[in-house]
Protein backbone atom coordinates (compact mmCIF):
# COMPACT_ATOMS: atom_id res chain seq x y z
CA UNK A 1 0.00 0.00 0.00
CA UNK A 2 2.22 2.74 -1.28
CA UNK A 3 -0.66 5.24 -1.38
CA UNK A 4 -0.63 5.86 2.39
CA UNK A 5 -0.21 9.33 3.95
CA UNK A 6 3.23 8.47 5.34
CA UNK A 7 4.43 7.94 1.77
CA UNK A 8 3.62 11.58 1.05
CA UNK A 9 5.56 12.70 4.12
CA UNK A 10 8.54 10.55 3.19
CA UNK A 11 8.47 11.90 -0.35
CA UNK A 12 8.47 15.42 1.10
CA UNK A 13 11.62 14.44 3.05
CA UNK A 14 13.26 13.42 -0.24
CA UNK A 15 12.27 16.75 -1.82
CA UNK A 16 13.59 18.71 1.18
CA UNK A 17 16.93 16.94 1.01
CA UNK A 18 17.14 17.73 -2.69
CA UNK A 19 16.52 21.41 -1.91
CA UNK A 20 19.21 21.26 0.77
CA UNK A 21 21.74 19.90 -1.71
CA UNK A 22 20.84 22.46 -4.37
CA UNK A 23 20.58 25.69 -2.39
CA UNK A 24 22.55 27.91 -0.05
CA UNK A 25 22.60 26.97 3.62
CA UNK A 26 24.19 30.02 5.25
CA UNK A 27 25.49 33.49 4.38
CA UNK A 28 27.77 35.74 6.43
CA UNK A 29 28.53 39.29 5.30
CA UNK A 30 31.35 40.96 7.17
CA UNK A 31 31.91 44.68 6.73
CA UNK A 32 34.84 46.32 8.39
CA UNK A 33 38.30 47.78 7.86
CA UNK A 34 37.55 48.64 4.24
CA UNK A 35 36.59 45.11 3.19
CA UNK A 36 33.17 43.82 2.34
CA UNK A 37 33.79 40.07 2.28
CA UNK A 38 31.04 37.52 2.48
CA UNK A 39 31.04 33.82 3.22
CA UNK A 40 28.55 31.47 1.60
CA UNK A 41 27.97 27.86 2.62
CA UNK A 42 26.29 25.39 0.31
CA UNK A 43 26.09 21.63 0.68
CA UNK A 44 29.26 21.17 -1.37
CA UNK A 45 31.34 24.34 -0.89
CA UNK A 46 32.23 27.11 1.47
CA UNK A 47 33.06 30.18 -0.60
CA UNK A 48 34.68 33.45 0.46
CA UNK A 49 33.51 36.21 -1.90
CA UNK A 50 34.79 39.76 -2.21
CA UNK A 51 32.57 42.82 -2.62
CA UNK A 52 32.31 42.33 -6.41
CA UNK A 53 31.18 38.72 -6.01
CA UNK A 54 34.44 37.11 -7.13
CA UNK A 55 35.60 34.02 -5.30
CA UNK A 56 38.61 34.64 -3.07
CA UNK A 57 38.85 31.10 -1.75
CA UNK A 58 36.78 27.93 -1.60
CA UNK A 59 36.88 24.84 0.53
CA UNK A 60 35.00 21.61 0.06
CA UNK A 61 32.26 20.67 2.52
CA UNK A 62 31.35 17.33 0.93
CA UNK A 63 30.24 15.81 4.24
CA UNK A 64 27.18 18.09 4.33
CA UNK A 65 26.09 16.99 0.86
CA UNK A 66 26.79 13.36 1.76
CA UNK A 67 24.60 13.52 4.87
CA UNK A 68 21.78 15.22 2.94
CA UNK A 69 21.97 12.69 0.10
CA UNK A 70 22.04 9.79 2.58
CA UNK A 71 18.98 11.18 4.39
CA UNK A 72 17.10 11.52 1.10
CA UNK A 73 18.11 8.00 0.05
CA UNK A 74 17.01 6.57 3.41
CA UNK A 75 13.60 8.22 3.04
CA UNK A 76 13.28 6.87 -0.50
CA UNK A 77 14.17 3.35 0.65
CA UNK A 78 11.74 3.69 3.56
CA UNK A 79 8.88 4.46 1.15
CA UNK A 80 9.23 0.99 -0.40
CA UNK A 81 9.40 -0.83 2.96
CA UNK A 82 5.62 -0.58 3.41
CA UNK A 83 5.21 -4.36 3.79
CA UNK A 84 7.42 -4.41 6.89
CA UNK A 85 6.33 -1.51 9.08
CA UNK A 86 8.81 -2.20 11.85
CA UNK A 87 11.69 -1.99 9.37
CA UNK A 88 10.17 1.17 7.94
CA UNK A 89 10.08 2.72 11.41
CA UNK A 90 13.70 1.69 11.96
CA UNK A 91 14.77 3.37 8.71
CA UNK A 92 12.92 6.52 9.75
CA UNK A 93 14.54 6.57 13.18
CA UNK A 94 17.99 6.19 11.64
CA UNK A 95 17.07 8.90 9.15
CA UNK A 96 16.15 11.21 12.03
CA UNK A 97 19.62 10.69 13.50
CA UNK A 98 21.23 11.42 10.12
CA UNK A 99 19.26 14.66 9.81
CA UNK A 100 20.22 15.69 13.35
CA UNK A 101 23.83 15.02 12.35
CA UNK A 102 23.31 17.21 9.29
CA UNK A 103 22.00 20.10 11.40
CA UNK A 104 24.90 19.70 13.84
CA UNK A 105 27.44 19.61 10.99
CA UNK A 106 26.05 22.83 9.48
CA UNK A 107 25.92 24.50 12.88
CA UNK A 108 29.48 23.52 13.81
CA UNK A 109 30.77 24.58 10.39
CA UNK A 110 29.16 28.01 10.60
CA UNK A 111 30.35 28.55 14.18
CA UNK A 112 33.87 27.56 13.16
CA UNK A 113 33.83 30.08 10.33
CA UNK A 114 32.52 32.82 12.61
CA UNK A 115 35.24 32.20 15.17
CA UNK A 116 37.95 32.01 12.47
CA UNK A 117 37.03 35.37 10.94
CA UNK A 118 36.13 37.02 14.27
CA UNK A 119 32.68 37.92 12.99
CA UNK A 120 30.56 40.47 14.79
CA UNK A 121 27.30 38.79 13.71
CA UNK A 122 26.44 35.13 13.35
CA UNK A 123 25.22 35.28 9.74
CA UNK A 124 21.87 34.20 8.41
CA UNK A 125 20.65 30.69 7.74
CA UNK A 126 19.10 30.34 4.31
CA UNK A 127 16.41 28.10 2.77
CA UNK A 128 18.72 25.09 2.50
CA UNK A 129 19.09 24.94 6.28
CA UNK A 130 15.45 25.49 7.15
CA UNK A 131 14.17 22.73 4.87
CA UNK A 132 16.29 20.26 6.86
CA UNK A 133 14.21 21.15 9.91
CA UNK A 134 11.02 20.79 7.86
CA UNK A 135 12.26 17.36 6.69
CA UNK A 136 12.73 16.34 10.31
CA UNK A 137 9.10 17.26 11.03
CA UNK A 138 7.89 15.34 7.95
CA UNK A 139 9.93 12.31 9.02
CA UNK A 140 8.44 12.47 12.51
CA UNK A 141 4.91 12.69 11.07
CA UNK A 142 5.58 9.72 8.77
CA UNK A 143 6.76 7.67 11.73
CA UNK A 144 3.65 8.63 13.67
CA UNK A 145 1.34 7.41 10.91
CA UNK A 146 3.34 4.20 10.47
CA UNK A 147 2.94 3.50 14.19
CA UNK A 148 -0.78 4.23 13.86
CA UNK A 149 -1.07 1.70 11.00
CA UNK A 150 0.85 -0.88 13.00
CA UNK A 151 -1.46 -0.41 16.01
CA UNK A 152 -4.51 -0.77 13.74
CA UNK A 153 -3.20 -4.01 12.21
CA UNK A 154 -2.42 -5.44 15.66
CA UNK A 155 -5.88 -4.57 16.97
CA UNK A 156 -7.52 -6.27 13.98
CA UNK A 157 -5.35 -9.37 14.50
CA UNK A 158 -6.35 -9.47 18.15
CA UNK A 159 -10.05 -9.48 17.23
CA UNK A 160 -9.61 -12.51 14.95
Amino acid sequence: MIQRVQTIFLFLVVICMGITIGSTLWVQTETGSGTNDSWQLSAFMLSNLDSSGEVIQESSKWYIATLAAFAGLMALISIFQYKNRTRQMLFNMINSLVMVGLVVAVFLTTNGINSAINATSSGTYQLGFWVVLAAMVFNMLANRFIRKDEALVRSVDRIR
